[in-house]
């Protein structure tokens, strides 16, 4: 009875694997494989754009833009022409929803370090040189990779 009631658990589970995932979301049911990873996109950047107003961009506009392009523009009224100024519109409705977007006032006018390095090689980012100096020479022999008294050591594939 026992041995029945495993078999049936496990048969049970494994169909459980077979059949995609469902989790809902504030938008809408999202379908998922069985590690949870969507089976299509859940949004797009033009899903996202077409909610913004079309910018519209004059001939003399358009012209001007070629000019300070040094290009030549498209003869109006070509389907090359409506083409280009569609795609520039679309780029100016890009920039524009960019601006829209609200950033948290920071103290930190810096760029965050965003480097991955091994621990324990690199640079040690927490000593800094002293302030209105210049380090060079010896005194950036600590952070070589190898020295050797007092000297930096350079191997090269080279015999003498």
């Amino acid at each position: 009875m026992l041995l029945r009631s495993v078999r049936q658990a496990g048969c049970a589970w494994r169909r459980s694997l077979n059949t995609p995932l469902r989790y809902s979301t504030s938008r809408a049911t999202v379908e998922t494989d069985t590690y949870g990873i969507p089976l299509r996109p859940t949004w797009s950047v033009q899903e996202l754009l077409s909610s913004y107003p079309a910018p519209s961009i004059s001939p003399a506009t358009f012209k001007r833009l070629h000019e300070l392009s040094a290009l030549l523009p498209p003869e109006e009224g070509t389907p090359e022409y409506v083409k280009l100024k569609h795609e520039l519109e679309e780029l100016i409705k890009l920039v524009e929803a960019t601006k829209l977007i609200k950033l948290e006032k920071t103290d930190n006018i810096g760029i965050p370090d965003g480097r991955i390095i091994e621990e324990g090689s690199g640079i040690p980012l927490d000593k800094t040189p002293r302030e209105n100096e210049d380090v060079r020479g010896h005194d950036l022999l600590p952070y070589a990779s190898r020295s050797t008294n007092g000297m930096y050591v350079v191997e090269t594939d080279r015999s003498r």
